[in-house]
């Protein structure tokens, strides 16, 4: 059957000023909704699981598990905003410049707020195995929280700042109706590029090194000394190898994190502005939100408290009283 020119565009009724559709033949097209979908309910239902573990069983209540949080709720919205993503598999958008706008400004906060989450964590790994003495007196709720919540409010703000020009007037840079773009220019994107990626970065890679090598020095020294220990000794040794494993865990974290971003910021080096549109650059963003996906699983995978608190949600017993006092460790 021959498609029409009405048929490629958005919308066929402004024959001279919408947007054409990216063709794609059907079973393509429905695979591609389908694993979409299938990997966005997942991520806000898995997500949301984490949150909800976290924050009703007392025993979780860490400076560590805080920050995990903090990651857990901006990887639920990303969840979320992956429903935007199918919407603009055909390359039309059809809710409008004023959500259009919005889609992106929640989505650099989220995202940037999830990257000065990473960076926390990988500070309180640093103090955990590197300053282990004074990590209770430095890393104190308290601070965490303070923490997660200018994490978010810089974020928020920068964000707003940096996208001021397209809130002012959404849809200003479309070139056709059903088209969903924002534009940064070069310097901003420039400060963006070293606030939301390369400075983080640097960060987490120089920590996370520093990390590793106490790590493993510790690691050598608990065997070689594992049969001269006293009963104290042993405890104190269990405790510094949950430590070690705590940040072996969390390694692999930011490890799959630096796999699904790179190539998404990568990709933001190249021109003078930089033009993100979901329709253009489908692979590097998908791989993006690909890693909200990923860190529950990496949970599920390493950390039996995760799993059993699953089966605790999943069976109803959070709903019998006093379950937060319930031992999940």
């Amino acid at each position: 059957m021959m498609k029409t020119l009405e048929d490629e565009l958005c919308f066929p009724q402004l024959i001279n000023s919408s947007c054409k559709k990216n063709v794609h033949p059907y079973s393509v097209s429905m695979v591609t909704y389908i694993i979409l979908f299938s990997i966005s309910l997942l991520t806000v239902i898995l997500n949301l699981l984490v949150i909800i573990s976290i924050s009703h069983y007392k025993q979780l209540h860490s400076p560590t598990n805080l920050l995990l949080l903090s990651l857990a709720v901006s990887d639920f919205f990303v969840g979320f905003l992956m429903f935007f993503h199918i919407v603009l598999i055909d390359g039309c958008w059809f809710l409008g410049d004023l959500v259009c706008i919005l889609y992106y400004v929640f989505y650099y906060i989220i995202t940037s707020a999830s990257i000065g989450t990473m960076v926390l964590i990988s500070v309180d790994r640093y103090v955990a195995i590197c300053d282990p003495l004074h990590y209770s007196s430095k890393v104190t709720h308290k601070r965490v929280k303070i923490c997660n919540f200018l994490c978010w409010m810089g974020s928020a703000l920068f964000h707003s700042v940096l996208l001021k020009d397209n809130l002012e007037q959404p849809g200003r840079y479309n070139s056709c109706y059903g088209e969903c773009v924002v534009v940064i220019h070069y310097i901003s994107g420039l400060a963006d590029l070293f606030v939301s990626f390369i400075g983080p970065v640097t960060v987490l890679i120089v920590l996370y090194m520093r990390v590793l090598v106490v790590a493993v020095s510790q690691a050598r020294a608990m065997r070689s000394h594992i049969a001269a220990v006293t009963l104290q000794g042993s405890v104190k040794a269990t405790a510094k190898k949950s430590e070690i494993k705590a940040a072996g865990t969390l390694g692999v974290v930011i490890v799959v994190f630096l796999i699904c971003t790179c190539p998404f910021f990568c990709v933001a080096l190249t021109g003078q502005d930089t033009f993100l549109s979901v329709s253009s650059a489908a692979i590097v963003l998908f791989l993006f939100y690909l890693n909200s996906f990923l860190n529950p699983m990496i949970y599920a995978f390493f950390y039996p408290w995760f799993r059993k608190s699953i089966k605790l949600i999943v069976t109803l017993k959070i709903l019998q009283a006093d379950s937060c006092e319930t031992n999940i460790l």
